[in-house]
């Protein structure tokens, strides 16, 4: 698949991004962090190469929070939408959210992580591959 640029933007318009990418993963997240930030059952993020990912517009609104000692967030300060997760065990990636993207990905979710710590109303309805925690390193959130 060949690297194209994808933007994105928070709801109020505020801040935007593009990143040049091919998704390496995408993944629906259940944990509690992802749960509460997104307020909702869960969130689904893509991750891609750090260096590919830019702000456009806005870079001054974004916002961080530290949701546990190895993973911070970023949102819009104005209207609050989720942009990134960064995990220190990972600094050369970056996971979007994937709701903020304008242009289509090019690319589906592949799994659900987390599932331990699922939302109890929320029943998981398709076929994705499902993991109690994170496949492929410690836990985050």
């Amino acid at each position: 698949m060949t690297e194209r640029v994808i933007r994105g933007s928070c709801l109020c318009g505020a801040v935007a991004y593009e990143v040049a990418a091919v998704f390496d993963e995408i993944h629906h997240c259940h944990c509690a962090h992802c749960r509460k930030s997104h307020g909702a059952a869960h969130s689904t993020y893509a991750a891609a190469r750090r260096s590919s990912f830019r702000f456009t517009r806005g870079a001054d609104r974004v916002r961080r929070y530290r949701s546990s000692p190895p993973c911070e967030r970023s949102f819009c300060g104005e209207c609050g939408s989720n942009l990134e997760f960064l995990f220190e065990g990972a600094p050369d990636s970056v996971w979007i959210a994937m709701g903020t993207l304008d242009d289509e990905p090019g690319a589906r979710p592949q799994m659900h992580i987390f599932t331990a710590s699922r939302a109890t109303w929320h029943e998981i309805t398709d076929d994705l591959p499902q993991h109690e925690a994170y496949p492929a390193a410690p836990e985050a959130g």
